[in-house]
């Protein structure tokens, strides 16, 4: 059973109530303090402080003092009068239970006005925060938008420029030119005067020394005039030769058109380059070919470190992703790696690409299955594997390597071999 405490005291004014409460070792901490319009408790172990109120107060203004084993309640009256007590008298028990209910219902209304207040201002707050950043962000696109228009004028103008200066030097080098042929003219004309009045100042005496110099004067001028004129073109036919193709099975087994597809299919495969890729910026004119980045990766690959060698085939195959010995020598990696998953859809691509079968790339088909069905073995998926190393073998059956693991990948499957040999 909790204290009674009787002995308290109060005072008051018009506008307020002061109540005096004297609890031995009371604490902020162990305090329980509720106070609502009508009903005022105190619960501090083993103490108990209640009373009813003779008339509402404002208890959102009302404070509270801890100290010196005292609580004392400043109490701001609604309507400004005297009481004549300081609780309501004739109180029984039914109507305190109903004004402490009532005081409990009123306290969690405010609490919960209080939280939806709370929220409502968050909320506020939140929209103001985004309407800011909002306009943070529109005020930073509009100014990179002006840089970007900035730039694009600035671009423009020398580029206008540049087209200036080269229609200028295009017309210089046009005068230098005409002032060149001006000059060679020139020359040729003081050249022939000075012949001419060579000839005439000679000794008129020689009669035929003078014709003999009038007829050499004619060969002369003569032969410059030929000189000048060049000579008709020769009119001729030009022969070209084409190596024939030799294919390697018979005529009644041509493959010409899959020969002919394939090859089509790998002069569009060494054209199709995708260069729109943001890492070839830092690469220099040489590492953007994907026949360079496939032969790094095989001397990586032999270098035993095979995650650089499965960067250099990534890059390439972003470069053209139509070359089939990419995604080959990347499964070999996969398996190497123990990514065998990987290794399965890079050589399932690979066959893919590898399309008419022709002789041309059966080294390679033999290769995909191979690796295809290794990785398929190695996830205990036998019955696939085997199926891989028989296609391996229709397109090599004198393979004795291959022959002697599809052996043993059947005696897996039918139980007369240990799967750990």
């Amino acid at each position: 059973m909790p204290l009674q405490v009787s002995n308290y005291s109060w005072q008051q004014t018009n506008t307020a109530v002061f109540i005096s409460v004297p609890l031995r070792g009371v604490s902020v901490r162990d305090a329980d303090v509720f106070c609502t319009e009508n009903y005022l408790k105190v619960n501090c172990p083993p103490f108990l402080f209640e009373v009813f109120l003779y008339a509402p107060i404002d208890d959102e203004s009302s404070k509270a003092k801890i100290g010196n084993n005292t609580i004392v309640f400043t109490l701001h009256k609604k309507e400004a009068a005297m009481w004549e007590t300081l609780s309501l008298s004739g109180v029984d028990k039914e109507m305190m239970q109903r004004i402490r209910e009532k005081s409990i219902l009123q306290a969690q209304e405010r609490a919960k006005e209080a939280m939806e207040a709370k929220a409502v201002a968050r909320r506020e707050d939140q929209k103001y925060t985004l309407d800011v950043m909002m306009k943070i962000e529109e005020e930073e696109r509009k100014k990179i938008e002006d840089m970007k228009e900035n730039e694009r004028i600035k671009a423009t103008k020398e580029l206008e420029a540049w087209k200036e200066c080269q229609r200028k030097a295009k017309e210089l080098k046009i005068i230098q030119r005409e002032e060149k042929l001006y000059h060679q003219e020139k020359q040729m004309e003081e050249g022939k005067k000075k012949l001419k009045h060579k000839c005439l100042t000679g000794n008129s005496a020689s009669k035929n020394l003078a014709t003999k110099g009038r007829n050499s004067e004619n060969i002369f001028f003569e032969k410059l005039k030929e000189d000048s004129i060049p000579a008709p073109r020769s009119v001729g036919s030009i022969k070209i030769s084409f190596t024939p193709r030799v294919f390697p099975t018979a005529l009644r087994e041509s493959q010409v058109a899959e020969e002919e597809e394939w090859l089509h299919k790998q002069a569009e495969a060494r054209r199709a380059m995708n260069t729109d890729i943001p890492e070839l910026c830092d690469l220099k004119e040489e590492e953007k070919n994907p026949e360079w980045l496939k032969d790094k990766g095989n001397k990586l690959f032999a270098t035993e470190n095979y995650l650089a060698a499965i960067n250099a085939y990534n890059l390439a195959i972003r470069l053209n992703n139509k070359i089939p010995l990419l995604y080959l020598n990347r499964a070999a990696c996969h398996l190497k790696l123990k990514n065998l998953h990987k290794a399965i859809e890079d050589s399932s691509k690979a066959l893919e690409i590898l399309t008419p079968p022709v002789a041309d790339n059966a080294n390679a088909r033999m290769k995909a299955h191979i690796r295809r069905g290794t990785a398929f073995c190695q996830l205990e998926l036998y019955v696939e594997g085997l199926q891989d190393y028989e296609a391996a073998l229709k397109i090599d059956p004198s393979n004795k390597i291959v022959q002697n693991d599809a052996e043993k990948i059947r005696n897996i499957i039918q139980g007369t071999e240990l799967e750990s040999k």
